[in-house]
């Protein structure tokens, strides 16, 4: 990738330019270290112009419809003179590492649409179906003008705290029947949903929404609210007719406004941005660790030892850190 200068990128960016924004976020994404210090300067020079937009976070058991369901609601709010972006996490190839799926051809109307940008990005080993890079990449949207940024996830069902860590609204949705009920009380998802929306409630599966929606509705009355100003309401919907479309986006925006009134609202992000401090301290701490000579000429053999039951778990791993010690001493 041919890098420019920093203020290229950031320019191109506040500018709304879609072929810089789309590369903007590659460079961001990049793991090469000549591209990460471009990045930096570019993220920096975009981030006052940031943080305008709604961030919402869609998730959802596989086979749920969650690419219909954002495409119609996409359209809807572009309809409504909204920009939308769209940052869409693909499952990645367990060899390649590249996206299994093209969003572009999952969503063909809205990647037509001249108000939506969508942005396709490998999950690659993220838990939770996101992918490394993608909080700089609302960054870098919300600095285009992007009104609504929309984060879709493989719906993997690990971590799915990492999706609601970085959006201001998180949607849950839900197939009704086949145990998916009791499926989404069992991964704790009801904890951290500020909606859950039933989908594919269309033609005979109508009264099979609705009895899922009560059911969903009577377990988020036995568990606290994640704040003291809302209170989950459970919906239903159908992407392919559009019904209820309209609904779900009031009730975004409702929380928004009830959460900025008493103050939450930057009270929630402030918070999740030093918990992403953290998890940059901890990714790049790790980094270095294993890139240690010491560490790297030890750890074959003591994983090979710790899965053969040669020595403890406890024990390799203060092996390792001794070779940490050793380099802080020095």
């Amino acid at each position: 990738m041919n890098v420019l200068q920093p203020e290229e990128y950031i320019q191109g960016v506040l500018a709304a330019n879609r072929r810089m924004i789309a590369r903007t976020i590659t460079l961001v994404e990049s793991s090469l270290a000549e591209h990460k210090a471009v990045a930096e300067k570019v993220l920096q020079g975009l981030l006052p112009h940031s943080g305008k937009a709604t961030r919402l976070g869609v998730t959802g058991v596989p086979g749920v419809g969650k690419s219909v369901f954002i495409e119609t609601l996409g359209t809807f709010l572009t309809g409504r003179g909204l920009s939308v972006a769209v940052l869409a996490v693909d499952p990645s190839s367990a060899r390649s590492g590249g996206s299994g799926l093209g969003d572009k051809t999952r969503m063909e109307k809205l990647a037509a649409d001249p108000r939506a940008f969508i942005r396709p990005s490998p999950s690659g080993k993220t838990l939770g179906g996101i992918a490394a890079k993608t909080r700089e990449g609302i960054l870098v949207c919300e600095a285009a003008g992007f009104e609504v940024v929309i984060v879709e996830t493989v719906g993997v069902g690990q971590s799915e705290t990492a999706v609601a860590d970085m959006v201001d609204f998180f949607l849950v949705l839900m197939l009704a029947g086949a145990g998916d009920e009791l499926q989404g009380i069992k991964k704790g998802i009801l904890e951290l949903a500020d909606t859950i929306v039933i989908t594919k409630a269309d033609g005979e599966n109508v009264g099979h929404a609705e009895r899922a929606r009560k059911a969903y509705e009577t377990a988020l009355h036995m568990l606290a609210p994640s704040a003291s100003v809302w209170h989950p309401p459970v919906l239903t919907c159908s992407a392919m007719a559009g019904t209820g479309i309209e609904r779900i986006w009031e009730v975004i925006r409702d929380h928004n406004e009830k959460m900025k009134r008493a103050g939450e609202f930057e009270k929630k992000r402030s918070e999740q941005n030093r918990r992403w401090l953290w998890s940059l301290v901890e990714e790049g701490v790790m980094s270095r660790f294993l890139n240690l000579p010491e560490v790297k000429s030890l750890l074959e053999k003591t994983l090979r030892d710790v899965a053969g039951g040669e020595i403890t778990v406890a024990a390799g791993a203060r092996n390792l850190l001794f070779c940490l010690d050793k380099r802080l001493k020095t």
